[in-house]
């Protein structure tokens, strides 16, 4: 592969698709409220760890579900509102805001659900790194199997972006090689396999070192710009119902 990094998924502009190259040109510079939430989202993936692995008694974890309830009150006091207009998935790729990556369930600085996951491009691959704690633990010591799958979706996703379409998932095959283990640097890397008609195949792997853990083949629809608007469209709320 090429030696191009790009933090959290902000894609290389020299890349032959003309909607990479015009929706992912940078890092954006995020404002002082987006920086105070990739601190937030760090925070809350602290938490989420230390929950799963503390031993401490019950009057520390009470005092500490305390601390989290007064810290999500503080914030359901405020204003509220969808801080991005277009969907964070690799798939769906056209101009869009900047905000994009940040807020990917995989990639996104701003997500607390995202590992994050780092993405390198090469010239007709990428590859995206992440590692996993017990937060997300299938088999003991090891990765589930359905953050495989997931992980999968977005690597492939993103490499049907080389296609030039916009796609979303008709079809997610994983076949799985050997146990994933946690606390280890993983690397999904996905390709472009071929484009016909409508249809945009891809393929990836899932390695831990030099063990191959997972295979996956994936089959994209490249979606019309009707279907793309009404799914915009329907949308709607901002926040789920009280």
């Amino acid at each position: 592969m090429t030696e191009r990094s790009f933090d959290a998924g902000y894609l290389d502009p020299d890349r032959p698709s003309p909607v990479m190259r015009e929706a992912f040109t940078a890092r954006p510079e995020y404002t002082d409220a987006e920086e105070a939430k990739v601190l937030l989202a760090s925070a809350t993936r602290r938490i989420i760890d230390e929950q799963v692995t503390t031993a401490a008694d019950a009057a520390a974890i009470l005092e500490a579900q305390r601390l989290v309830r007064q810290a999500a009150d503080l914030l359901a006091g405020g204003a509220h509102g969808r801080p991005y207009s277009e969907p964070a998935e690799g798939s769906f790729e056209r101009p869009q805001t900047r905000s994009f990556p940040s807020y990917s369930p995989f990639l996104g600085l701003l997500n607390p659900m995202a590992p994050p996951m780092s993405i390198e491009w090469g010239n007709d691959s990428v590859v995206g790194t992440a590692s996993f704690g017990l937060a997300y633990e299938g088999p003991p010591g090891c990765l589930h199997g359905g953050f495989i799958a997931a992980c999968f979706d977005e690597i492939l996703g993103l490499s049907q972006g080389f296609s030039g379409q916009v796609g979303m998932t008709g079809r997610l095959t994983v076949h799985y090689r050997s146990p994933t283990p946690l606390f280890t640097a993983l690397e999904f890397r996905g390709r472009l396999v071929r484009v016909e008609g409508r249809k945009v195949f891809t393929e990836a792997t899932l390695h831990a070192g030099d063990t191959l853990c997972a295979e996956a083949e994936g089959l994209f629809i490249s979606m019309k710009p009707e279907v793309f608007e009404r799914l915009t469209a329907m949308r709607g709320v901002t926040r789920p119902p009280s």
